[in-house]
């Protein structure tokens, strides 16, 4: 490598800008102390009573919330106490829940209840919660609420479901109900 190589990669990796922090001492890899600003120096509000006894200085600077003497509470100072002129008229901000924008269904009215019943009651498997809520444009759990099966109906159709169910899980494969009963394992854990 030539003079003028060497000058040229020197210059080529050498910091051109000053640095963040002052250079440390020779030998130190230290940032210097931190010194912070004293919070009372300049302080226009801050009362100076020097004490001569103990040759110490007594300063006193008010909080920045003080009440002014001149604010009352029917006649406040600060803007953000004095009441509106006027409501406010705007659009409001939006809900922070979507279901809280939702209009909440109206009550059914008796006979309709009357009808839910005695047609879930008549006929459990034909017109199951699903049915009926679609009928009559409401949801599975009011119409489980409004017209609950008696422990044996309810038995008895669980049974039902679950024959269906078996019947389906027959034709799984291997792989895929052992994995099935792998996740039930490990939910017993839990």
């Amino acid at each position: 490598m030539g003079v003028n190589q060497r000058l040229s990669f020197a210059l080529t990796f050498t910091r051109t800008y000053a640095t963040r922090w002052p250079r440390p001492k020779p030998g130190t890899s230290e940032r210097p102390a931190y010194h912070a600003p004293d919070p009372l120096v300049n302080n226009l509000k801050a009362a100076v009573t020097p004490l001569e006894d103990e040759n110490l200085t007594f300063i006193h600077r008010p909080p920045p919330t003080s009440p002014s003497p001149f604010s009352l509470t029917s006649a406040p100072t600060s803007p953000l106490l004095r009441p509106h002129p006027s409501p406010v008229t705007g659009p409001l901000p939006p809900f922070i829940r979507p279901s809280a924008d939702k209009v909440q269904p109206q009550r059914a009215p008796d006979e309709t209840v009357a009808e839910i019943r005695r047609l879930r009651l008549s006929d459990p498997t034909k017109y199951s919660r699903g049915k009926l809520a679609q009928m009559f444009g409401c949801t599975e759990n009011f119409v489980s609420s409004i017209a609950a099966l008696k422990k044996p109906q309810r038995k008895a159709l669980i049974r039902i479901r679950e024959q269906k169910h078996e019947a389906v899980r027959e034709k799984w494969s291997e792989k895929k109900s052992t994995v099935r009963a792998i996740r039930a394992k490990r939910r017993e854990f839990w």
